[in-house]
């Protein structure tokens, strides 16, 4: 298992992507999520992470941006050699009933099945309002057995919404290819170590379930160079 940084995490430092990746090339994380690549262009991203020494672990990318140009979304990605996209939010409605939840399953499925033939990996990402209660039971719970994509489990969120993010990644195993470990208290995003989380049971929970890539993210930290290295550093205890 891999440490790896959401880029999302970084996006106040209101820097450069290239200069994002050599920031991130001097700790201890060896890849990185992508949040889109705003205006910078694909040949010096490539170039900058070789010169960082880091992979792409995996893309964010919104569901549209994929419907609208799925093979350009691949042909981009694939430039630095990154075969997994995972659309990173549905808002609310898509989880607020169990034909809305049926609705997104389909859609998904039909994406991962597209994507799949292009042999890229596919997979979503939750927040918290997925595992709102529909008459079938959880939304999350619903989607994960209505699909066959992969979840990127973001236990931070999970945890959030009153799940315990171990049983969920025991529940997930082999569909749990990148994992977010994001620390809460309530349903604030805090530093790792500093909220609700057993960092250490994630972790060997992860571990367990094929967990490939364990990904640091944090919605709104307060210092996001400080959350950086506060957040490689962790990892590499918890991963050593």
């Amino acid at each position: 298992m891999r440490p790896a940084i959401q880029l999302f995490t970084l996006r106040d430092l209101d820097e450069p992507l290239v200069d994002l990746l050599a920031r991130v090339g001097d700790t201890a994380f060896e890849g990185v999520e992508f949040a889109g690549l705003g205006d910078s262009d694909p040949d010096e991203v490539r170039e900058a992470l070789d010169a960082a020494g880091l992979d792409a672990a995996a893309a964010h990318v919104e569901v549209d941006e994929i419907e609208a140009d799925l093979d350009g979304v691949v042909e981009t990605y694939r430039k630095f050699d990154c075969d997994r996209i995972v659309v990173p939010y549905l808002d609310e409605s898509h989880f607020a009933s169990e034909a809305a939840v049926a609705d997104t399953a389909r859609r998904l499925r039909e994406l991962d099945a597209r994507l799949g033939d292009r042999g890229v990996s596919f997979g979503y990402h939750n927040h918290d309002h997925e595992f709102a209660h529909t008459d079938s039971g959880p939304a999350f719970d619903a989607l994960a057995a209505d699909t066959e994509l992969d979840l990127e489990l973001d236990v931070g969120w999970a945890t959030a919404a009153g799940r315990n993010p171990v049983d969920l990644l025991g529940a997930l195993r082999g569909r749990v290819p990148v994992v977010h470990l994001k620390d809460v208290a309530g349903d604030r995003p805090v530093e790792l170590g500093e909220g609700d989380l057993d960092l250490d049971a994630c972790v060997r929970a992860a571990r367990d379930a094929g967990t490939e890539w364990l990904v640091y993210e944090h919605d709104e930290p307060d210092d996001p160079a400080e959350s950086l290295a506060h957040g490689a550093e962790t990892l590499a205890g918890l991963l050593d």
